[in-house]
């Protein structure tokens, strides 16, 4: 394993460093604007381009490549909402993203403003429909972005950091250890199944927000059942005493 796993890294740092950070900007782009970002893998590109650092300097150019791209995606998709926010929505393929996901969209921002935009980056479906949904929204641009970049710099960060410190060791390692490669893969594992409990409590925790009035109140008093119905008892009469 190890073999191959030294082919693949040594494949993806062979590319030129400028055209890889370059590449990983790009992709981001895609994958934080509308639409696209549902199938333009974005976390799978970085990774790639993260196990491929060497030094501080390309450490830092593809962070700020990262974020730079995953910022103008972000603004493409604010435009489009501002411009062409209900259009987008009734097209074909904003049919296909389903209505209940962009109500709940709405639902989010509309009760949590800022914050939602930053929980947001954090969320399958709902990272790539915010944007396009605040730009509808009487939220101004400076504020989205208040709120954006800082999420957008800790996803970057996060996973540049993984894939350069499990690409590192896996170099250093690999001529002692027969078992580099799964330690490899065992960082890498670890974190993805990391990040999926993370989006699985900040979900649970932030459904509330995107529940519409009724589903929250059904979900906190019940369904309403005969056994939780008041019972009220008939007065009785008496006939005349004979």
């Amino acid at each position: 394993m190890n073999d191959a796993l030294t082919w693949i890294l040594d494949a993806v740092q062979s590319v030129d460093p400028v055209l890889r950070t370059l590449m990983a900007g790009v992709g981001m782009l895609l994958e934080t604007s509308i639409l696209i970002g549902l199938v333009v893998p974005g976390d799978s590109i970085v990774l790639v381009a993260g196990t491929a650092v060497d030094g501080p300097v390309q450490y830092f150019a593809l962070v700020a490549a990262v974020v730079v791209g995953a910022l103008a995606g972000e603004s493409i998709g604010f435009a489009l909402g501002r411009w062409f926010g209900p259009r987008i929505r009734a097209s074909r393929l904003g049919a296909r993203i389903g209505e209940a996901n962009w109500s709940r969209a709405e639902r989010y921002i509309a009760r949590r403003g800022g914050i939602a935009v930053f929980i947001s980056r954090f969320l399958p479906v709902l990272h790539s429909l915010v944007p396009v949904t605040v730009g509808t929204s009487p939220m101004r641009y400076r504020t989205f972005m208040a709120w954006t970049a800082p999420a957008s710099v800790i996803w970057a960060s996060a996973y540049v950091s993984v894939a350069s410190a499990a690409a590192g060791s896996f170099r250093e390692l690999s001529s002692e250890l027969h078992v580099a490669g799964y330690i490899f893969v065992g960082i890498i594992a670890v974190f993805l199944i990391g990040v999926m409990v993370v989006k699985k409590l900040l979900g649970r925790s932030e459904k509330r927000h995107m529940d519409d009035d009724e589903d929250v109140e059904a979900s906190t008093t019940g369904p309403l059942t005969t056994a939780s119905l008041p019972t009220t008892s008939l007065p009785t009469t008496e006939g005349p005493d004979a």
